[in-house]
């Protein structure tokens, strides 16, 4: 825990747990299993922004750019319900301090730390993944900057570079959370 960041209790039967990570680090993946364990509703950040705009991530990202993408993004996180939900943000949701503020108040952000190795080889698999990034920024580039910010943010981390699938993330995150109630 950082010794400058305020500590939040939100008691032993958390009710919203956010996931946030680096693309490709498998938030959406997690989150369904960790809200089927939870008993929460399951809300991925980015399937809302594709349902608000009516297009893919990327059409989205190359329609309007990273810049208003990050803006839709903080817009959607500031707009949805959250109470007895698991969200899975986008890996750009950490640029908005008011909508980690937002999702803080509301339960942990877990964030789920991902060597960057691993990001590589899974964001190659899916090269039509949205990045909110500007252009000509690599993945290396990207994740030294966003990984400070989710370490800042983060309540829980968990280290996924030895979990060999989603499950054991999940598991790990469950046996982090204060007041485990999933397992």
């Amino acid at each position: 825990m950082d010794p400058g960041k305020p500590v939040i209790h939100w008691g032993m039967d958390v009710s919203t747990v956010t996931v946030i990570g680096m693309p490709g680090t498998g938030k959406s993946t997690v989150g369904v299993l960790l809200a089927k364990r939870l008993g929460l509703a399951f809300s991925d950040v980015d399937l809302l922004i594709q349902a608000r705009e009516g297009e893919l991530l990327q059409a989205t990202l190359e329609r309007v750019g990273y810049l208003a993408l990050r803006a839709i993004e903080e817009a959607v996180i500031l707009d949805m319900p959250l109470e007895n939900r698991l969200v899975a943000t986008g890996g750009s949701a950490v640029y908005s301090d008011a909508a980690m503020q937002r999702l803080g108040a509301a339960g942990p952000r877990v964030f789920l730390q991902t060597p960057l190795e691993q990001l590589r080889e899974r964001v190659a698999r899916n090269p039509d993944r949205g990045i909110a990034c500007p252009p000509g920024q690599s993945l290396e580039d990207v994740f030294e900057e966003r990984v400070p910010l989710y370490r800042r943010y983060a309540d829980i981390t968990v280290d996924c570079a030895a979990l060999a699938s989603a499950e054991d993330v999940a598991s790990a995150v469950l046996d982090a959370l204060p007041g485990r109630r999933g397992s």
